[in-house]
């Protein structure tokens, strides 16, 4: 069946900007906020919702000229990541505005409800996303616009960099059983994407308006729903974060930098088993540093950990032995520094894999096969691929990850081919 063409993106005026990069906040800010003029405005947003300037997204709305913000809205780690991850929180009041503040991540559902929505003509969306399908805040994107569309709301997607830039598509699609589920009760996987995506935001939001099945509403519902993605100007695919000349405001704890969003799709899954003791040996992190490029194994010391990564030979990759102090017992943590070494060598998802193929080396049994099914069902929402998972269960150390790599990358090439369509900037 054919779909329908995106329809042409807000139109970016040509206006004189003394930075490199407008952010989607700054392209509605310079246009006097035209879109938003006369309307009741909710605003879905956290700390890195800020303008080039680092001024919140919040205050700019609140004191905008012609339009009335009226309600706020909040997903994982709070409004100003006062929450630590898969904390719940309830509906507050925001001391800073006034505003009610409503929690989408408070354990009773994932999406706003109708009293929530109740009173605003446009929901404006400025989330800064890391290009990880696992990071949570484009499904929590997704499904805040199938409400939206449900309830005749208009959607209005601010966009901003995809941080690992346009160009970087890697690693496993998303299994269909593991996509967008009405029972899911976590963020996790709601785009059928590679696990590095290659879109912004935006571009994301277009996908899910126009490619049939991505959102959970009749079509007919998506096809009435109203979206507006105001796009960026001067950002181009080849940018990674750095070039942007943007200063990064932390996402979550665990993501501070620009070095931990190379990190988070290099070693996030990898070391997932070991975010429980009696399973994986892998952690991220040495000490309270280096978040997703530090890697350590409880199981081996590191310079057996470095001669087994050295072995592998992975392109744009390199190791360091890192050591971090540790005053309150004497004794310092040591592990792994992950290095890029060659950027357009690097392949961001594929150490993940050889990590696994470790764990089941290292550790005393097999960690996935001693899994709960709880404890699958969450790593397969994040990693994507069953038939991978199967193997690494019944054939630990000995899989064939370089085998699955071949396949990943040709399906990936195809969709990076199909994905085009969606694309704001060249």
């Amino acid at each position: 069946m054919r779909t329908a063409s995106p329809a042409p993106a807000f139109e970016i005026p040509r206006i004189e900007f003394p930075h490199q990069v407008m952010l989607g906040i700054d392209v509605l800010e310079a246009e006097g906020f035209a879109p938003l003029r006369g309307k009741r405005i909710g605003l879905l947003t956290h700390p890195a919702g800020v303008d080039h300037r680092g001024v919140s997204t919040v205050e700019i709305l609140h004191n905008a000229p012609g339009l009335r913000l009226i309600a706020l809205y909040s997903v994982e780690h709070g409004l100003y990541d006062q929450f630590p991850a898969e904390r719940t929180y309830s509906d507050q009041l925001d001391p800073r505005t006034g505003l009610m503040n409503y929690s989408l991540y408070s354990g009773r559902g994932r999406k706003p409800t109708l009293s929530q929505l109740r009173g605003i003509d446009a929901l404006v969306i400025d989330l800064q996303d890391i290009g990880s399908r696992s990071y949570t805040f484009a499904s929590a994107m997704k499904v805040t616009m199938e409400a939206c569309f449900q309830n005749n709301i208009e959607v209005i997607v601010l966009d901003r960099p995809n941080p690992l830039g346009g160009l970087k598509v890697d690693g496993p699609m998303l299994d269909p059983q593991w996509s967008s589920r009405p029972s899911k009760d976590n963020y996790v996987g709601e785009f059928p994407v590679p696990y590095v995506h290659g879109l912004t935001i935006g571009e994301l939001a277009r996908m899910a308006k126009f490619q049939p099945g991505i959102l959970h509403v009749t079509d007919d519902v998506r096809i009435r729903g109203r979206l507006l993605v105001i796009p960026m100007r001067g950002w181009t695919r080849s940018m990674r974060w750095p070039e942007t000349g943007l200063t990064w405001v932390p996402t979550s704890s665990f993501v501070p930098d620009f070095s931990a969003v190379v990190g988070y799709p290099m070693t996030g899954l990898g070391c997932y088993m070991g975010e429980f003791p009696h399973l994986g040996g892998f952690s991220h992190g040495v000490g309270k540093m280096y978040p997703f490029r530090g890697i350590s194994n409880k199981y081996v010391p590191s310079e057996v950990l470095e001669r087994a990564l050295t072995a592998l030979d992975l392109p744009g990759l390199g190791y360091r032995r890192v050591s971090v102090p540790n005053p309150r017992t004497g004794q310092p943590a040591t592990g792994l520094y992950i290095e890029v070494t060659d950027w357009d060598e690097w392949e961001p998802t594929e150490l993940n894999f050889y990590l696994m193929r470790l764990d089941c080396k290292f550790a005393p049994r097999n960690p996935f096969a001693a899994a709960s099914p709880l404890i699958v069902s969450e790593f397969l929402d994040h990693m994507g691929s069953t038939a991978f998972f199967r193997d690494l269960v019944a054939h630990g150390s000995r899989v064939d990850v370089d085998a699955y790599i071949r396949e990943w990358q040709a399906r990936d090439a195809i969709y990076q081919q199909e994905s085009r369509r969606f694309w704001l900037y060249q």
